[in-house]
């Protein structure tokens, strides 16, 4: 008989509240870049979150795992010259590192770039703990649901231990936890399923519904969908709450008082004292 599968604890050995700087420290340095994650552990915020994509592959080598939010680069670096608009898995990573997307936030951010994943884990694991969003597209888009969980999962293996005791793995999209999940079933690495109440999130996983195809292991809702219920749910089933993105010190009230063990915020330095007090 098969044993049932033994659900990883969400960093048990951080200090709660959690608290993860949401694509870094973004409301003062510009998001997803070493700047912003560098102001983030200089305020003294314990973790993370940011969003990885896949690069195109390039001189016979796989493909970049990049961190960025968007697939693009139309917003984080409005004045670049990319051809034809392409998309970060379009582009291969020697033309993406030439990309500035900090001078968009301020000129003192003149010249940051897009980081490598491993850049990042590098410097900041295991002394802050790191929530990697997975990027994907739609069902169909099997590379970013199949090749980049893969992909992250050797990564994190290659990288030791101590690293991947130090971070979690998250995606709107189910089949990407599972993909994920199946491809670092030796070392169990905490997942979550995001969803919010947006138009842009398919009907049928708009309230968490996605948590039962990736057999998640906590759940990463908006925080307004954070209510009693859906705390007495997470109990229930044994899957810890972290919205999102919460930057208003009485929503964390709310949301902490109704079972969320962490949140995530584009605002650390508005938490720090608040959460020392708990």
């Amino acid at each position: 008989m098969k044993r049932p599968r033994l659900r990883p604890r969400l960093l048990p050995d951080r200090k709660r509240p959690l608290l993860f700087a949401h694509r870094g420290c973004s409301s003062l340095a510009p998001e997803n870049t070493m700047a912003a994650f560098r102001k983030a552990r200089d305020l003294g915020a314990p973790g993370i979150e940011l969003d990885i994509h896949l690069s195109a592959a390039s001189g016979g080598g796989p493909g970049a795992l990049v961190v960025s939010h968007d697939g693009h680069f139309g917003r984080t670096a409005p004045g670049s010259s990319i051809p034809g608009g392409r998309t970060i898995e379009e582009m291969s990573w020697e033309e993406i590192r030439q990309i500035d997307v900090g001078s968009f936030f301020g000129p003192e951010f003149r010249g940051e770039r897009a980081p490598l994943l491993e850049e990042v884990l590098r410097e900041y694991c295991p002394g802050m703990y790191i929530d990697i969003e997975l990027k994907s597209g739609g069902a169909g888009d099997l590379e970013s649901i199949q090749i980049l969980p893969l992909r992250l999962a050797e990564l994190l293996r290659s990288l030791g231990p101590d690293i991947e005791r130090s971070v979690t793995v998250s995606s709107f999209n189910p089949l990407s936890i599972a993909a994920f999940r199946r491809a670092a079933s030796r070392t169990p690495i905490p997942t979550a399923v995001i969803w919010s109440d947006g138009p842009q999130i398919p009907r049928p996983l708009r309230h968490g519904f996605g948590r039962h195809i990736a057999r998640c292991d906590y759940l990463k809702p908006d925080s307004r969908e954070v209510s009693a219920s859906l705390g007495r749910l997470a109990r229930r089933e044994g899957r810890p709450l972290v919205p999102w993105t919460v930057d208003d010190p009485e929503e964390a009230r709310r949301v902490l008082d109704l079972g969320a063990e962490g949140i995530i915020t584009n605002r650390p330095q508005d938490f720090l004292n608040l959460f020392s007090g708990r």
